[in-house]
């Protein structure tokens, strides 16, 4: 049944005789999306970016973070930024985090443009601009965007497939967009929850939530959704939990519906943002009987296997870029000598751990933005002075030029699952 099947004009003001019943839905669950996030907005204001700001005054971790969307592309920080679904302060910090960009943020809701708003005068953005429209409508800006970023949002939308389209029509033509989706699998519990919330008609008001979240102490210890209350702090939060358990329009996706949704909508996938959890390579699956197997599978089939081992991965986040032009779309690639000329950047929240080590090793390299916990590459010493060359100025051949020629292959591999482990990204071609 449609959503407003039933419903008379009198609950349909916006819509008329000629409207689509199709359009009237998508209408109605827009409006229902932007009341809910006006009321409970979501992740939460924030009143400080101070220390935001001051992490991303550092040149190296913008280089960093460039060299992931574009390896083959000159270091640039003059770009134009559009932030779709900017929230309450994402636009704000992409404004912080490239001060020499102009970054635009949309939203449909009141409480988040206005909260945005606060942030921009007071740390005086004015290379940030704001407007109220949905990611549907963005053509209207009449503007065409370097990187466009859309996480936690597409998912939220009647209609994905026509929010994605519209993104790509205002991508640039060597332009990337960072998308994050909610993934299927690891959100089994809160679909349980969500459907039990809908079947005792638990609504949003403030008594509401707090009756939910006191009757969500009562879960037994094994329901699906028991560890991540346990495990993120986050939920704790009203916000969080009206977000997860009581949003009007959550869709979610696993690897190959994702992989189709860019297929259909004129795009190709790059890189995972952090890719070492859906790789045979990394953590535990590296000593599993089937990492043959997997390894010889096409790369998307690795990914969703990997995704289905897993089994808790809470979302995906995507680079990806017009299907046609796919020059922008090769990942990395260590199967030449080009790999001797590549220029490696640490990645942010990278870090060398030298404490309560794994057998062998005299240190382990983390990312600390990942949330499995077997994913972690124990190092030797010589490994340990190849990371610690490694300053965003050398390529792989002047990091290496005290390694002799017979030891190559094994710094070819080192530098390999550096990459595998989102330890760096790698700038390809010099400026």
């Amino acid at each position: 049944m449609g959503l407003v099947s039933g419903w008379n004009q009198t609950h349909l003001p916006r819509f008329n005789k000629f409207m689509d019943i199709e359009d009237a839905e998508q209408i109605l669950v827009t409006d229902q999306v932007r009341d809910f996030y006006d009321k409970h907005p979501y992740p939460p204001p924030v009143q400080d970016l101070s220390e935001y700001r001051r992490q991303w005054q550092d040149e190296k971790r913008r280089r960093a973070d460039f060299y992931l969307f574009w390896p083959n592309e000159p270091y640039r920080q003059n770009l134009d930024i559009l932030v779709a679904g900017c929230g309450t302060s994402q636009a704000a910090k992409y404004a912080l985090r490239y001060p020499e960009a102009r970054v635009v943020g949309i939203d449909i809701g009141d409480t988040s443009l206005r909260e945005t708003k606060k942030l921009k005068e007071k740390y005086d953005l004015g290379n940030l601009e704001l407007e109220k429209l949905t990611v549907e409508r963005v053509d209207e800006l009449e503007e065409r965007f370097d990187l466009v970023v859309c996480t936690g949002v597409l998912h939220h939308l009647p209609d994905p497939d026509a929010g994605l389209r519209a993104l790509r029509g205002v991508l640039k033509s060597s332009g990337a967009i960072h998308l994050m989706v909610y993934a299927t699998y690891g959100r089994t519990g809160i679909y349980m929850i969500q459907e039990y919330c809908r079947r005792l008609g638990i609504g949003t008001s403030d008594e509401e939530i707090t009756e939910l979240a006191e009757a969500l102490m009562s879960l037994p210890l094994d329901h699906p959704l028991a560890r991540l209350l346990g495990e993120a702090p986050d939920f704790r939060r009203k916000a969080a939990l009206a977000d997860a358990l009581l949003n009007p329009q959550d869709q979610s996706y696993t690897v190959p519906q994702l992989f189709d949704l860019f297929e259909g909508t004129g795009l190709s996938f790059g890189r995972w943002l952090r890719q070492a959890p859906y790789l045979p390579y990394c953590g535990d699956l590296v000593n599993s009987p089937h990492r043959s197997r997997l390894a010889n599978l096409p790369i998307e089939e690795q990914y969703a296997a990997v995704e289905l081992f897993r089994g808790t991965m809470l979302r995906h986040s995507a680079i990806i870029y017009h299907a046609d032009n796919p020059f922008l779309a090769q990942p990395v690639q260590f199967d030449d000598e080009e790999w001797l000329s590549f220029i490696p950047h640490r990645l942010p929240k990278t870090t060398i751990v030298e404490e309560r080590l794994p057998p062998g090793a005299v240190a382990v390299l983390i990312n600390q933005s990942h949330t499995d916990t077997d994913i972690f590459l124990p190092i030797n010493e010589e490994e340990k002075q190849l990371v610690e060359a490694i300053d965003g100025q050398q390529s792989i051949a002047e990091i290496m030029a005290h390694v002799a020629p017979k030891e190559q292959d094994r710094v070819r591999t080192f530098f390999q699952k550096l990459w595998w482990y989102d330890q760096t990204s790698f700038e390809i071609s010099r400026e």
